[in-house]
């Protein structure tokens, strides 16, 4: 079954200009670039987790997919894969649990994974593909005023219970902690998956609907605050002061602007956000 969050996809139009954006936001260079199914990559790996800038390229059900979506959505956050070791029968399970994957247009295979495409009726608007590596993860030492790892993502909700339904009761992931926060008018649930969290915001008072729910944002860890600030205010981006975290101990800052489509916060490396 799933066993981690491999990587989030980022949708985008200029494969080049994005990879040396968000190189400049993680402190690092791409590890590895391909082309597939009518599209190029620029994938950074990290510490739990890979983030893969996606760009249409030519003809192929890859290309169509990424070319639907930011003709629909724009450039940004687009879907979630989550790691398996036994794509088959992970299909299985999901299928018997109300979460298939299509024959054959929900398969893609590149030169890193082979992935299978959740049927978006059961994921409620969110991309969400099974992916079982092809090739080993290969890691390299990372500065400390670099991105260490992605700490969670955040997914925003009209429908709590149907979010918990499907990440919880569907996919299995680890349902770590609920909680209300009356100051921010916000309903909080935290799944664990792997060394990463996935984050379902809800607002407080807020009807029940049906609207699709979206990925709103990355949270990243840094072992450095202070220096991955200053560096970041360095390369040009818009970044907010460091302030304190939610638990006491850490800090956090954002990044307002910088690169496409995906809002961004830096917080201290430990603890991580389920228990922040």
């Amino acid at each position: 079954m799933i066993e981690a969050l491999d990587h989030v996809a980022v949708a985008v139009r200029d494969l080049d200009r994005a990879a040396s954006a968000f190189g400049a936001l993680l402190g690092r260079r791409a590890d590895w670039r391909e082309e597939a199914a009518g599209e190029r990559h620029a994938c950074f790996q990290l510490a739990n987790m890979a983030l893969d800038l996606v760009q249409p390229d030519g003809p192929g059900k890859g290309g169509e997919r990424v070319r639907a979506q930011l003709e629909a959505h724009g450039e940004g956050l687009w879907g979630l894969a989550f790691a398996v070791s036994d794509l088959a029968e992970t299909r299985r399970v999901l299928a018997r649990r109300g979460a298939p994957t299509g024959e054959p247009a929900a398969l893609l295979s590149t030169d890193a994974w082979s992935l299978a495409f959740i049927d978006p009726a059961a994921t409620h608007g969110v991309t969400i593909a099974l992916a079982e590596r092809t090739r080993p993860v290969e890691r390299r030492a990372t500065p400390a005023d670099a991105v260490q790892a992605l700490d969670h993502v955040v997914i925003n909700t009209e429908n709590p219970e149907r979010a918990v339904a499907l990440y919880g009761a569907r996919l299995g992931l680890d349902f770590r902690l609920d909680r209300t926060n009356l100051q921010w008018g916000s309903r909080l649930m935290f799944f664990r998956c792997g060394g990463a969290v996935v984050e379902i915001g809800a607002r407080l008072g807020a009807d029940t609907g049906d609207a699709p729910d979206r990925i709103s944002g990355l949270a990243w860890r840094v072992a450095d605050p202070e220096a991955a600030h200053a560096r970041l205010a360095g390369a040009g981006f818009d970044v907010s002061e460091v302030r304190a975290g939610r638990k006491p101990g850490t800090k956090v800052f954002t990044v307002r602007a910088g690169v496409p489509g995906a809002p961004t916060l830096m917080l201290s490396a430990t603890p991580q956000a389920d228990e922040e």
